[in-house]
């Protein structure tokens, strides 16, 4: 029988559940409509003896106590004058979270208690999910294939590992590298200068990720690190197949990295030179319009200090300030969010305050 052979975007794609050195099961994607997951959620144990028993008695375990703090947590629908149960732990692990996405960093640029409530609700994150026009942004994004797209891109920043999907790599006519995102959107206009600033930090950080893998600045250790992996896991028979057909010798999933750092920093790929957003109108999937975005890296890397503060546990989570009060409009946790309500509060009593002068 003869084996299939495997492409590279397939190697990109490996499931790094099974080199994981726990039942956690890390998730290499974007959040967002763009960058749907398709992974199982079949369990990451899924070999013979002790391990399947005891991933699952740790499931079994994890979902009572993740049961018990719901029924315990007084942050829960009809709640919202109650206070959220205090935890000791950063937000990485109160979340469970090995990396972080791009698109959780471009989402706190938006509104950070936005992000966190979709944690903590995630079957209300859930529905919006499943709203048509989230679903139509999705669609436009696998309609398109024409070039080098959904490159994955991952590394450590502040100290935290992220990761990301670029939407689209190419040379332009002037021979420059050039990465594009594609944004879609529900009406035949531009996005807010809000929403635009979170898409600007969104590419950035794409470029910073990539740039680094090309330079040699990821290290086999960074990964494994983050991500508990076990270099010594040995590699499936259609793997070693395919590495012999392409003249590599690998045997283990710490070979595999090895060979993909080693082929990323002498591949001699250049840097990004160009940046563009790319705005399209879901119903018809025209285009409203391009936007080249220009690398300012002392505002990125600031951005990405300030954002990562938080999950470190280095500070509180914040909301939209009082001049953003609109986005609260189109949140889905309007209704109990403590951050508008104190807003909220400390408006009216500045008011009274006011009054009484």
């Amino acid at each position: 029988m003869m084996q299939r052979e495997l492409s590279d975007a397939e190697l990109l794609a490996l499931d790094l559940d099974l080199f994981s050195t726990d039942c956690e099961r890390p998730e290499l994607c974007e959040g967002d409509a763009g960058h749907t997951s398709n992974r199982s959620t079949e369990s990451c144990c899924t070999g013979q003896g002790t391990a399947e028993v005891t991933c699952s008695a740790n499931e079994q375990s994890s979902n009572q106590q993740n049961v018990s703090e719901q029924e315990s947590d007084p942050l829960c629908e009809g709640s919202s004058t109650k206070r959220r149960k205090w935890d000791a732990r950063i937000p990485l692990e109160r979340f469970g979270r090995k990396y972080l996405s791009v698109t959780d960093l471009s989402r706190q640029a938006w509104c950070e208690q936005q992000v966190v409530y979709g944690m903590e609700l995630p079957h209300i994150q859930q529905l919006r999910d499943e709203v048509p026009v989230v679903k139509a942004g999705s669609c436009l994004h696998l309609a398109r294939g024409e070039l080098v797209r959904e490159l994955p891109v991952f590394g450590e920043l502040e100290g935290i590992f992220v990761v990301g999907v670029v939407d689209e790599l190419c040379y332009n006519s002037k021979g420059e590298l050039e990465l594009r995102e594609l944004k879609t959107r529900g009406q035949r206009t531009y996005p807010s200068a809000a929403q635009k600033r979170s898409h600007h930090l969104q590419v950035s950080i794409y470029k910073l990720l990539f740039e680094a893998m090309i330079k040699g600045q990821l290290n086999k250790d960074t990964i494994t690190h983050h991500l508990h992996l076990r270099t010594e896991q040995p590699l499936g028979s259609e793997i070693l197949v395919h590495a012999q057909k392409v003249g590599f010798t690998i045997n283990t999933f710490g070979d595999l990295l090895d060979l993909m750092l080693l082929n990323l920093t002498y591949a001699d790929i250049p840097s990004v030179d160009t940046m563009k957003i790319e705005y399209c109108y879901q119903a018809d999937a025209s285009v409203i319009g391009t936007e080249v975005v220009s690398f300012e890296e002392e505002w990125v890397k600031s951005e990405l200090k300030h954002y990562s503060s938080f999950w470190k546990g280095q500070r509180e989570a914040t909301g939209v300030d009082i001049e953003e009060a609109w986005k609260c409009r189109s949140c889905d946790f309007a209704d109990i969010c403590e951050w508008r309500q104190s807003k909220a509060e400390e408006a009216t009593q500045k008011n009274r305050a006011n009054q009484c002068k």
